[in-house]
């Protein structure tokens, strides 16, 4: 079994919708933003300057992840990016999927010219969040919050290059 990372073909689509659906719908709702970002990823990911990276396990798509622009800007001279749609085949967690993508949104990230990357997701997910602190993220403080457009984003983490 090989697991290798690669960046995102059209044809990837259906297992990116899928994964990040399953994800999102054992613990939350799908909200419009998720839906603007799933269906029209070519518009409100690809279109705006980012890229999506997938998992490959024996060539079976079994993770995903994106890189863009960031929906907020905070306008402090560096060139930031977002972090958004990780997700890792539900039956196969915990077996280094979700690092391989970070890893390679991240060596992306730098690629892209990023000085800093900043990711939301939610406290109930601790093996994120885990995840997200060996890799060197830190959490935002709650005076330096930024805007979210999703409802169950509780969490902002922010990894400087």
């Amino acid at each position: 079994m090989s697991l290798v990372t690669r960046q995102y073909i059209p044809a990837d689509k259906p297992a990116f919708i899928a994964l990040n659906r399953d994800w999102i719908e054992e613990s939350f709702t799908v909200e419009q933003s998720d839906t603007d970002q799933l269906e029209g990823l070519e518009k409100t990911i690809l279109g705006q300057g980012g890229q999506v990276i997938v998992a490959e396990l024996d060539g079976q798509i079994v993770g995903t992840g994106a890189i863009l622009p960031p929906h907020h800007n905070p306008q402090d001279g560096k060139k930031w990016l977002e972090i958004v749609k990780m997700a890792a085949q539900k039956e196969l967690r915990g077996r280094g999927i979700g690092r391989a993508v970070l890893e390679a949104l991240i060596s992306e990230g730098r690629a892209m010219g990023a000085n800093a990357i900043w990711l939301e997701t939610n406290n109930d997910l601790k093996a994120a969040i885990r995840l997200y602190e060996r890799c060197g993220f830190q959490h935002l403080t709650e005076d330096a919050l930024w805007p979210t457009p999703y409802a169950r984003c509780n969490v902002q983490m922010v990894l400087m290059l």
